[in-house]
């Protein structure tokens, strides 16, 4: 495995490149920084770097039978390619989001610009030369077949709910006491505070609840970004005690976390685009067996209404957001509904494991066909 150094352990980030083996498998650690508060130049920058560095690992390490490279970003389809023509031996690229059609709609790539055209180019060559393109979601099938793809070789494979890690149970003790929790329904938000995710929606939704009376309504949000000092800043201007915010949380404290919530969000920014997405908090919540509220009118939205695991409100709206909210906070046994289906659908359709069968699957017939 040719990975990036930026959610390594410091130990493993002291070196330009480091090698070490977890679980049986091989991994080599290009050193590189990265941030989500980062400007867009800087990523760009960081992104060449790993490009660059993540080739060479990838040509002069042992030789693999197939060669299967994940986005973000679009450049690691690079190394990817590079490999796999050199070494003689398939490829497989994963689309895990929309890019570079995201960067352009949300304004931080001009699709007319030398770098935008550049990255189209790419998208569409990685595409065509890969021996079989998975995607997240349906409509990341549609984007992809979108770009001239060869229908028989884009395959739908989505995220999984890791239902070991993340399961229903009881509410974190220790955390309620931390945060001060007790007696209160929580909302829960978690993951990337960017530009993309539109958080300040959320806070916006806090602003209400509490101009509304709900103080019994606590809405936590734990993650970092770009956008984090904005939030703090509304936090304090807006005097919103019913909103916690508690930084960038541990992966492995993250089912406890998840656990103590009473309802969670998966939250996107009005971009087309993003609808497109299939988030990782949305099967985080599934396997934790809590109704969850999204936002995005793509494939998630017939999925939790079909299978009455959540709840549906319209992207950047902070009224209905609250809405949302207060009729969940007020129902528990529509809580407690939602909650088991949400499972169910988690073990039925997203185990890791039936995910994994799929994946491996597609990369044994890849393997075989070229052989």
């Amino acid at each position: 495995m040719v990975t990036g150094s930026s959610r390594l352990p410091e130990a493993y980030r002291t070196k330009a490149v480091a090698r070490f083996e977890v679980d049986g498998i091989e991994v080599l650690s290009a050193r590189n920084t990265y941030s989500n508060y980062m400007n867009h130049a800087s990523r760009i920058l960081s992104f060449a770097r790993f490009m660059i560095v993540a080739t060479w690992l990838a040509v002069t390490a042992q030789k693999p039978d197939i060669v299967f490279a994940t986005s973000t970003p679009l450049t690691v389809a690079v190394p990817g390619y590079i490999a796999s023509r050199l070494r003689r031996r398939p490829y497989v690229f994963e689309v895990r989001d929309p890019w570079p059609d995201a960067a352009f709609q949300m304004g931080a790539l001009s699709p007319t610009s030398v770098v935008g055209r550049l990255a189209k180019w790419l998208e569409r060559f990685t595409y065509r030369s890969a021996d079989a393109v998975v995607a997240l979601s349906p409509g990341m099938v549609d984007f992809v077949l979108a770009e001239g793809t060869d229908p028989a070789k884009v395959h739908m494979i989505p995220n999984a709910a890791d239902v070991d890690l993340f399961h229903p149970g009881p509410k974190d003790a220790e955390l309620v006491a931390r945060y001060g929790l007790e007696g209160k329904t929580v909302v829960g938000y978690t993951g990337a505070i960017g530009p993309s995710n539109a958080v300040h929606v959320i806070a916006e939704a806090a602003r209400l609840l509490k101009e509304r009376g709900r103080a019994n309504i606590v809405v936590l949000v734990a993650g970092d970004g770009k956008c984090r000092p904005d939030i703090e800043n509304l936090k304090s201007e807006w005097g919103l005690e019913n909103l916690v915010l508690t930084g960038s949380v541990p992966k492995q404290d993250m089912p406890a976390l998840v656990r103590t919530c009473d309802i969670l969000l998966a939250h996107l920014a009005k971009v087309p685009v993003l609808y497109t997405g299939s988030p990782n908090k949305l099967f985080d919540a599934l396997a934790t067996g809590r109704p969850i509220i999204v936002n995005s009118p793509g494939w998630t939205k017939p999925l939790i209404e079909e299978h009455d695991a959540g709840v549906f409100v319209e992207p950047e709206d902070a009224t209905q957001l609250a809405d949302a909210i207060e009729r969940l906070a007020d129902d528990p046994p529509a809580r407690a509904r939602m909650g088991t289906n949400a499972r169910r659908l988690a073990e039925a359709d997203f185990s890791r494991d039936r995910q994994a069968d799929r994946l491996i699957a597609l990369l044994e017939d890849v393997a075989d066909s070229r052989r």
